[in-house]
């Protein structure tokens, strides 16, 4: 399968990261991406591959030529929170299907414009194959057993890199099904870690993953104080959503061809679907 992929945000740190795990996994980025205004026009090399940016302006006549030229594109989108409702109005107006992993947005817009507009597209904001496993399981016993944790108390810590903006998407699907479960939690009660220092001595965060990290605690304890509960997964580096990120696109390339008549998917389907690399 020969899938042509347009990373949005190539030139970042993500973007970068899907380009290498897309070419390893034999699929085929189009020289072409978008960017800000003050890197339009240049072209960038991007794991050997030579990629022109253009800037904000003329996109969508930029974007219909790149689809005209590249019937099967799939796009994928590692911009910034700001970006993501415009970017997702762009990609629907042109009827490109995408692969969204920029968090942050407004989501319940975007999911309806994505609705509207009967465009496919995998939207979520965990593409960690195994972080999604892990939240799928807690999103099964929130439905089978709510109320369980209820009079707990919840503690909260997510450490990234000091350059992501947003609160952790994660942290928020996770919280949300802690409180189906019956915990009172909300998400300005969160400990949100941006500082170097802290989080090398307080939360150990290795030096060398500073620019690329997520670590989650949630601590959970009852209200007598006697019983407590744990949950953490710390990612180090990009590499765990890069590869997830391939997997969704080649997963929707499938729906794509096979005319499914469901159009807005999540990493939960991909993982249901059975053929992760």
């Amino acid at each position: 399968m020969a899938e042509k992929g347009l990373v949005n945000g190539c030139n970042g740190k993500m973007g970068r990261a899907v380009v290498q795990a897309a070419v390893s996994a034999g699929l085929h980025p189009v020289p072409v991406s978008f960017s800000c205004a003050e890197e339009s026009v240049q072209t960038v090399e991007v794991c050997g591959k030579e990629i022109k940016l253009h800037g904000p302006s003329g996109r969508e006549s930029i974007l219909a030529s790149i689809v005209d030229e590249y019937p099967n594109l799939i796009v994928v989108d590692y911009t910034v929170p700001d970006a993501v409702n415009d970017n997702a109005e762009l990609y629907c107006k042109v009827g490109v299907p995408f692969v969204m992993g920029t968090t942050g947005g407004d989501r319940e817009r975007l999911y309806k414009t994505v609705k509207d507009s009967n465009v496919y597209a995998v939207i979520s904001p965990q593409m960690g194959k195994q972080v999604v496993a892990f939240l799928a399981a807690m999103e099964i016993m929130a439905e089978q057993f709510p109320g369980a944790f209820s009079g707990y108390s919840l503690q909260v810590m997510e450490s990234h890199q000091a350059s992501k903006l947003d609160i952790s998407g994660t942290a928020k699907a996770v919280i949300s099904c802690f409180q189906k479960l019956g915990v009172s939690f909300e998400l300005d009660q969160i400990q949100q870690i941006r500082d170097p220092k802290q989080q090398v001595e307080m939360v150990g965060v290795p030096e060398e993953y500073l620019n690329g990290h997520a670590f989650h605690m949630y601590h959970l304890t009852s209200p007598d104080q006697i019983v407590s509960f744990e949950f953490q997964h710390n990612v180090c580096g990009r590499s765990i959503y890069a590869e997830g990120t391939v997997d969704a696109t080649i997963f929707l390339a499938k729906k794509i061809q096979s005319g499914a008549e469901q159009r807005i998917y999540n990493m939960i389907d991909v993982l249901r679907e059975g053929n992760m690399r």
